[in-house]
């Protein structure tokens, strides 16, 4: 036999053009809303992070005036001090153009002394300061003479606010860039530390609930009495608020009043209560010659991790169990096939696909996870990640541009590991 030939390949006519075309169109605002959204953040970060700004700097820098009379009641040809204070107000950053004006009050004459920036025009006082440094100020002593009798000279000039106006800077539009904040934060001693520590946290932290939510769905796939309750409660780590499971491991684990240490010492399994979540290191164990330490207080954030979101791999994975035809195992059972084969042989091939999937969402979950290690650790004990650091850089030290930079590091790991995984992982067969 002889193979059919390919029939002609239809040319696409002027209709199909144009309704591909109006579908391109009606699905453009979309597509740049969705655009917006995902690129305006990222280069954002992008730009913060080769600008060296604090919190202090998100304000634009700007000009002030105060003023200051001394003198009550005047007679005729008497004269009060009246003192302007102009200031820049932002520590960082510079302000320019800065002018002062106010209105001459009625019945009094403004002596300038001679090196004052400021001459009185058509009853206005004008005063050209000029540029300021960060946190500069300039003082202007003038003195007010009386041309008629006065009951309160101090209500009088007071009754008209000075006006200021200036060129403020803004740090986050100018184009002043650097790399000082990736300098600083590749050249941190605790740098590879914190990468190392985030690396371990994701990939134990996402194998466990893998590996947790497989055993769940292998529990709960057959039927029997009460396995709608049971998968009910199995969702409760994933949907409980994380505030309030952090706080109740808080409260299990602490060492002088937990629960989990009062067991541990009534059956005798340690002799001191164990700081489970402050201590760094447990035990250090010799394999080849190696000295490996034990992390305790990185191994409960793992265990916790593993335990808050087991269900979501639950879920998928039972999903797709269900989904499997049963003639397979049917057929393996006839052939003699033990349980243990046919998860190997039969289960795992099947589910290869979701669960490749699984870890790429939970290893970028994981690896931008914050709220979890701050509630239990704080960061402390040898559970520092990259997100902590984030923190700690924008929050703690209000350095904004080295947070960014930070965060900039954690995008470019993680855009490293998605090309990886797409290219050597599992394709679902058509």
């Amino acid at each position: 036999m002889t193979a059919a030939a390919p029939g002609p390949v239809r040319a696409r006519g002027p209709l199909a053009k144009r309704e591909q075309r109006l579908a391109l169109l009606m699905m453009a605002p979309t597509l740049l809303i969705v655009l917006a959204m995902v690129a305006f953040p990222l280069i954002a970060n992008f730009w913060i992070s080769a600008k060296p700004i604090t919190l202090a700097d998100l304000r634009p820098s700007a000009a002030s005036v105060a003023e200051r009379v001394r003198g009550e009641a005047l007679a005729p040809g008497e004269s009060a001090n009246v003192r302007l204070v102009v200031r820049n107000t932002s520590p960082n950053l510079g302000v320019g153009a800065v002018e002062l004006r106010d209105v001459v009050p009625p019945g009094v004459r403004l002596v300038l002394p001679a090196d004052a920036p400021c001459a009185v025009e058509a009853d206005t006082l004008v005063c050209t300061v000029g540029d300021l440094e960060p946190r500069a100020r300039i003082r202007i002593d003038i003195e007010a003479v009386a041309l008629e009798e006065i009951a309160d000279v101090e209500a009088l000039i007071e009754a008209s606010e000075p006006t200021v106006t200036f060129r403020g800077e803004n740090a986050l539009t100018t184009l002043d860039f650097t790399l000082e904040n990736f300098v600083r934060v590749f050249d941190a001693r605790e740098f590879l530390d914190v990468l190392w520590t985030t690396i371990v946290y994701t990939v134990f932290s996402t194998a466990g609930a893998l590996v947790l939510g497989m055993f769940a769905a292998l529990l709960l796939k057959d039927a029997f009495r009460g396995r709608s309750l049971l998968r009910g409660l199995f969702l409760f780590p994933y949907v409980a608020p994380v505030i309030a499971v952090a706080y109740t491991w808080v409260t299990l684990l602490d060492p002088n009043s937990g629960a989990l240490n009062a067991i541990l010492l009534q059956i005798g399994a340690t002799e001191a209560p164990v700081n489970f979540l402050g201590q760094r290191t447990a035990f250090t164990f010799s394999v080849l010659g190696f000295e490996i330490a034990f992390p305790m207080a990185l191994t409960t954030v793992i265990v916790f991790e593993s335990w808050r979101y087991f269900p979501l791999s639950f879920l998928f994975i039972l999903a797709r169990m269900q989904s499997i035809g049963a003639d397979m195992y049917e057929a393996a059972e006839v052939d003699g096939v033990s349980p243990l084969q046919q998860f190997f042989r039969l289960s795992l091939p099947q589910l290869a696909v979701i669960l490749a999937i699984l870890f790429l969402l939970r290893f970028i979950w994981t690896f931008n996870k914050f709220d979890d290690i701050f509630l239990l650790t704080g960061g402390a004990a040898g559970t520092r990640t990259l997100t902590v650091n984030v923190y700690e850089q924008a929050i703690g030290l209000s350095n904004i541009g080295a947070g960014a930079a930070v965060a900039v590091v954690v995008f470019v790991v993680l855009l490293a590991f998605a090309l990886v995984f797409f290219r050597f992982s599992p394709k679902e067969d058509r």
